[in-house]
């Protein structure tokens, strides 16, 4: 498959180098290139794009900024990031917004097609697991498979995400962030509500503005998550 991917750097020359190596990568469709966060945000919301090449510094809307605007708005989880930068201080922050990888500048095509084939890989089996029905995850040293069906919840405590299943199943936890859990699911049966929950859409009992009911449990919507949620709800 290929990739629908836009640059985003506010340097002319960066950014033509970078978009130049985007259209010589066989598995990669350039459908734009941005001098600034605020165009490359209005891009994504118009169009399906799987991969965005983003500059960190760049005025109004920097990278950073982007990123996280990303990770919060469930409707734009399809679009995954490698950020590219001349600063190394923002690889703990890269870390937290979920990009898949951090290019140092000035990196050559070598270090660019790695980046770019991760993130293929990432997005193939992503869409492998959908047309499965099913996920492995990582789990007291083993790999183990969970049905989407069987899902109730996830819940995210500091490095490990919990899996709440239907009973008689006991609950898998695995060292991982929620947000990559959450990309290997079915957009249309599951919901980001909370940075710490992401919600199975056909397990909810009954819910309000602020709160989502998964039989004796109550879930709260984060304020980040309101709008989407109380949107994609009818609220």
């Amino acid at each position: 498959m290929k990739l629908n991917c836009i640059t985003a750097d506010d340097e002319p020359l960066a950014l033509g180098l970078i978009s130049a190596f985007v259209q010589q990568t066989p598995f990669l469709n350039l459908v734009g290139q941005y001098a600034n966060g605020v165009e490359a945000l209005q891009a994504i919301h118009n169009q399906p794009v799987h991969l965005i090449f983003l500059d960190i510094q760049m005025p109004n809307l920097n990278g950073m900024e982007l990123a996280r605007i990303i990770s919060q708005t469930s409707s734009l989880g399809q679009t995954k990031i490698i950020f590219t930068t001349a600063y190394n201080q923002f690889a703990v922050e890269g870390y937290k917004v979920d990009a898949l990888d951090y290019l140092m500048k000035p990196f050559g095509y070598e270090e660019f097609l790695r980046a770019a084939t991760k993130a293929k890989n990432y997005v193939e089996q992503s869409s492998e697991n959908n047309s499965h029905g099913c996920m492995f995850v990582k789990s007291d040293y083993k790999m183990v498979r969970i049905d989407f069906d069987s899902i109730l919840y996830l819940e995210s405590i500091k490095d490990y995400v919990k899996i709440h299943l239907t009973p008689p199943l006991a609950p898998v936890v695995t060292l991982n962030r929620l947000k990559l859990i959450e990309d290997k699911l079915p957009p249309s049966k599951f919901l980001r509500i909370h940075r710490s929950f992401v919600v199975a859409i056909p397990k909810i009992d009954s819910l309000s503005r602020n709160t989502v009911q998964i039989g004796n449990i109550s879930l709260p919507v984060g304020d980040l998550y309101k709008d989407t949620f109380q949107e994609l709800m009818g609220l």
